[in-house]
């Protein structure tokens, strides 16, 4: 997806505000939309907030659970995760261990195409002027008829150019529907969704009704995104493109091939559009994770060449 950051959302510094209760019940259902790379960087906890967990790396650990359970995305690591995982590359490429078709390679990570980043701006755990309550690993701490509420800002960050492609505000309250998932990782310290802890902390209870508002919206925008691949294959009437069930690419699928051409602006170097020249359609016939096999269904299948751009068929 070479230009997919030119054609990003026309929202492009509109700030939007979201207060409606969300669960996981209320996204959208992926009915073969197809999916984009996206990754999730640490939250800022500019509220000063300050408890048994790091709410910034928390509710960043939360979203990233969120977005792969939404099957919206292709969720990509932490920025920690992938920095552990160059890592290990760079220990397998040392010598020093054993080799094999196993040991990770260089060259092989999957890039983000979109960027989540924001800051938890407010924090307030007691909301009803109670004492507060918290469970942490079964203990109980505090009064149990408290409330919570958090203010986080969202950003949707192009990866290409890094311009904001969207933005949001969202209250999350502890009192509204749970999220219905379930949560656990070594940044939560002990809090779970799916268990006793996480569901009876308020403000982490906060967190998951912001993050179930986050998501849902994060699934609006990339519902109007563009989307392209490429054709890796173009032999003996055999056509293949850079795109596969990952990317939720189905049998049947249809897309448009031909020349792609970027309209530059030359002030500034930006990629203002992108203009194909379609030379035919080819039809999805065999699904592999990373790529998958077409046939022509219009144009000639001579013409269609190795590195033309293919786009989901008008």
């Amino acid at each position: 997806m070479k230009k997919f950051l030119a054609c990003t959302l026309v929202l492009v510094g509109v700030l939007f505000s979201v207060h409606a209760t969300v669960s996981a019940e209320d996204w959208p259902k992926n009915k073969g939309n197809l999916r984009y790379t996206i990754t999730v960087t640490k939250f800022d906890n500019q509220a000063g907030w300050s408890g048994r967990w790091d709410i910034g790396d928390g509710f960043g650990e939360i979203m990233t659970n969120a977005l792969n359970e939404s099957g919206w995305f292709i969720v990509l690591g932490e920025k920690d995760m992938r920095q552990a995982a160059m890592e290990e590359q760079d220990f397998a490429a040392s010598g020093r261990v054993a080799g094999g078709k196993k040991a990770p390679k260089m060259g092989r990570m999957t890039a983000a195409q979109l960027l989540v980043k924001g800051a938890i701006t407010h924090v307030q755990d007691s909301t009803t002027g109670g004492g507060g309550g918290l469970h942490f690993k079964g203990i109980k701490i505090g009064g149990s008829s408290d409330a919570a509420e958090i203010n986080m800002t969202m950003y949707l960050v192009n990866s290409e150019t890094g311009q904001v492609g969207a933005s949001t505000k969202v209250i999350g309250r502890s009192g509204r529907k749970a999220l219905g998932l379930g949560y656990y990782g070594d940044k939560l310290k002990g809090l779970t969704g799916d268990m006793e802890g996480f569901r009876n902390d308020n403000v982490g209870k906060a967190c998951e009704d912001a993050v179930g508002q986050a998501v849902k919206y994060l699934i609006e925008q990339v519902q109007g995104m563009p989307w392209e691949g490429t054709v890796i294959l173009a032999k003996a009437g055999k056509i293949a493109i850079n795109r596969g069930s990952r990317e939720g690419v189905q049998v049947g699928n249809k897309f448009d091939v031909g020349h792609a051409e970027q309209v530059v602006d030359e002030d500034t170097g930006e990629v203002l559009d992108e203009e194909m020249t379609q030379i035919g359609t080819i039809q999805v016939t065999e699904v592999k994770e990373k790529m998958a096999y077409c046939k022509v269904v219009t144009g000639n299948s001579a013409q269609i060449e190795k590195g033309m751009t293919v786009h989901p068929a008008k």
